[in-house]
């Protein structure tokens, strides 16, 4: 296993998600009706253009880039499914690990960012799981995720929903949450872009200040 693959392994392990500078403008806030129809309009099938660079955090605290794919599916009574492809080079050819999660989406209000933008919760309270798509990551599961489940096996997903799974920091009873935004400008739908200095979504404080590279229609 080549170095570069091997140290995108071990940086899976401490993944998850960020902010640039925010905007000083206020635009308008939106009503009510302005988001029943945001959601309406989202309803469907999106996914990402390419392969997509987000700024995170190795153990030591130094910044790497991380690549993936997401394809996404929003659904009545902001129901939500989610598929992420984690990938070791920016092109996507070499995928380490694909991630589910599903759940449902919490509406906050208006976000700054632009007209129509909207502050949404993303809450896996419903599914969770991982396939690990390359050896290598298996055998890192084997050693660091093998309390409370079944030997970890090439393309073999494992649902972690309700479980402890210190690889993504999650603990037993809890749901996986990120504080994020969406816009939806026509047939692409953005979400928040990770803060450049690795910090997470964790917490209203981290909720991002700018877009991500959007979700094409599918």
């Amino acid at each position: 296993m080549s170095r570069g693959i091997r140290a995108s392994l071990l940086f899976l392990l401490v993944m998850t998600g960020g902010a640039a500078a925010q905007s000083n403008s206020q635009p308008r806030a939106t009503g009510m009706e302005d988001v029943a129809k945001i959601k309406e309009a989202m309803l469907g099938n999106w996914e990402s253009i390419a392969a997509e660079i987000r700024p995170s955090k190795n153990p030591d605290g130094s910044l790497k880039p991380f690549y993936l794919k997401r394809a996404f599916k929003y659904l009545p009574s902001d129901r939500f499914e989610l598929e992420v492809v984690n990938s070791a080079d920016p092109y996507g050819a070499v995928p380490l690990a694909r991630i589910k999660i599903g759940g449902h989406m919490l509406w906050q209000g208006a976000h700054p960012i632009a007209p129509g933008a909207q502050k949404v919760d993303f809450v896996a309270d419903e599914t969770y799981e991982v396939t690990p798509l390359v050896q290598g990551f298996t055998d890192i599961l084997n050693k660091v995720a093998s309390v409370g489940y079944a030997p970890w096996v090439l393309n073999a997903p494992q649902s972690i929903f309700g479980k402890t799974f210190v690889p993504f920091a999650l603990k037993e009873g809890t749901n996986f949450m990120e504080y994020d935004l969406v816009y939806l400008r026509g047939d692409l739908l953005f979400w928040g872009a990770r803060n450049i200095d690795g910090r997470g979504f964790d917490t209203e404080q981290n909720r991002p200040t700018n877009l991500q590279i959007p979700l094409v229609r599918k």
